[in-house]
């Protein structure tokens, strides 16, 4: 008797802050209308945190290696990710994928993905949605057509939609409990953190108008918390070694 092969059972979870309920109704009819299923991950209001007591945030190592303190709403994303991924390891999922709300849900999401898994069974996360793709490496393709790969060059911009295995949602809890970067930026850091990172070369799913209208910050707000002058200089040489910390890791 031949052995049945047991398929990858993916989960989807968007994660929502509870006063933006428009958000939440925009995502979930697109999804009964795709015939998805998706369940709600409550997200963290960053801003009733005291800026003096945030758990696990490393201030000083944040403000050298970003050049700016952490606004608290980054806080709240942060710990919003983290909490997604809980909720997973919770379920009897093999892997998830974690979305945040301002998403365009594609109909075929959860097939590629599950293709996605079974054509790169040695990666931990593979990042469905990048701002920029830069010095690509492909290592494999999905049956449903997806490049899976490397990138050389970032950070790439975005934990809007990613891909994640019980076992890398595990090291990441793990791994990750120390804040000292914005989620998207700490989740690309393989290289530190021991997680195979790869990321796929288009895009899966795309932004969508919602995102325009950022929960974060706008640029403005960005600019005026940066540290400028000399006292950016150990940013700057920060960024170059991680810089060859990422090619060399891209390459592995």
């Amino acid at each position: 008797m031949k052995s049945q092969v047991v398929r990858p059972k993916v989960a989807g979870y968007v994660i929502n802050l509870d006063r933006s309920v428009g958000r939440w109704e925009h995502i979930k009819k697109q999804a009964q209308h795709m015939g998805l299923s998706i369940e709600r991950v409550a997200g963290v209001d960053g801003t009733l945190f005291d800026a003096l007591d945030r758990p696990n945030y490393n201030h000083k190592a944040f403000v050298c290696a970003n050049g700016r303190p952490m606004l608290p709403q980054e806080y709240g994303c942060y710990l919003a990710h983290l909490g997604a991924l809980e909720v997973f390891l919770a379920s009897d999922a093999t892997s998830a994928v974690v979305m945040e709300d301002d998403v365009n849900l594609q109909q075929d999401l959860l097939s590629r993905a599950v293709a996605i898994v079974e054509a790169a069974p040695f990666a931990d996360v593979v990042k469905l949605l990048n701002h920029r793709v830069v010095w690509y490496r492909t290592i494999s393709r999905s049956a449903r057509g997806d490049l899976i790969g490397k990138c050389a060059f970032g950070p790439q911009g975005s934990a809007a939609c990613y891909l994640v295995t019980r076992r890398g949602a595990e090291q990441l809890l793990a791994a990750l409990k120390d804040i000292r970067f914005p989620f998207d930026v700490a989740l690309e850091r393989g290289w530190e953190t021991g997680v195979h990172i790869y990321s796929v070369k288009a895009n899966v799913l795309e932004l969508s108008e919602q995102s325009q209208q950022s929960q974060i910050a706008d640029r403005a707000r960005y600019r005026s918390i940066k540290r400028r002058g000399y006292r950016k200089i150990p940013t700057h040489i920060f960024r170059i070694v991680e810089l060859f910390r990422r090619l060399r890791y891209s390459l592995a």
